[in-house]
């Protein structure tokens, strides 16, 4: 017998496939150059970031951070093959240790791009308000550091569902197109109700207009 669950709340899904295609667009328009896309991609980025962050704390069961902040004897457990039943419904300790280094190194990215200067096509918006030299710094970790950082966490995110596509039987990517699990055992749902998206709504808004403002105070003028 299966029992089929609620697990990937729809906000959590768009955020997913959202940042999945801004995070191409990022890599696409660097290499052609076209920065001003570029830009706008990494706007889009932090206020996907900010909105997740919040989500975090007060979205679907499976999608906060309470549910897959697992402690170290969790995750040697797990590595020796005996996974917490919790383990098999939200992200499992591997998992989630992708998604929270696929945060920093996000927020690391972005914010660096914000206050970076490359001297030749592009200026962040907040670059006034740091030094010369820690304008270059960012730019330099944003150029040769934090883009392959960004570009290997990608492709080990990918060979990782193909791993446990080939190895375990387990498929990854449907529960987070579909939002629900076929499970072995019956486990907690996540809330996706409308009233949950509403809010998620709502939050996005409120973390888009913050990523406006953010831009925005690079353009005023210093009085």
């Amino acid at each position: 017998m299966s029992y089929r669950i609620r697990v990937w709340d729809l906000p959590t899904r768009l955020f997913h496939w959202l940042l999945a295609i801004c995070v191409v667009v990022l890599v696409a328009t660097a290499y052609a150059g076209a920065m001003q896309w570029h830009a706008r991609a990494g706007y889009a980025v932090l206020a996907l970031l900010l909105f997740r962050i919040v989500w975090g704390f007060v979205g679907g069961r499976w999608s906060r951070f309470a549910s897959f902040l697992y402690a170290p004897r969790s995750v040697a457990a797990y590595l020796r093959g005996s996974a917490h039943p919790d383990h098999l419904v939200g992200h499992n300790p591997l998992g989630a240790g992708s998604v929270f280094a696929m945060l920093l190194v996000l927020l690391a990215q972005v914010g660096t791009g914000l206050v970076g200067d490359d001297e030749i096509a592009f200026q962040g918006p907040l670059n006034r308000f740091v030094s010369t030299a820690r304008g270059l710094a960012a730019t330099w970790y944003h150029r040769q550091v934090g883009q392959w950082l960004v570009i290997g966490l990608v492709l080990l995110h990918v060979a990782a569902i193909a791993w446990y596509v080939w190895k375990k039987r387990q498929v990854l990517v449907r529960p987070m197109v579909v939002g629900d699990k076929e499970l072995a055992a019956p486990a907690t749902p996540s809330r996706d109700d409308a009233v949950s998206r509403l809010a998620a709504a709502a939050i996005f808004g409120a973390c888009s207009a913050l990523v406006w403002w953010i831009v925005r105070l690079g353009s005023i003028p210093p009085a």
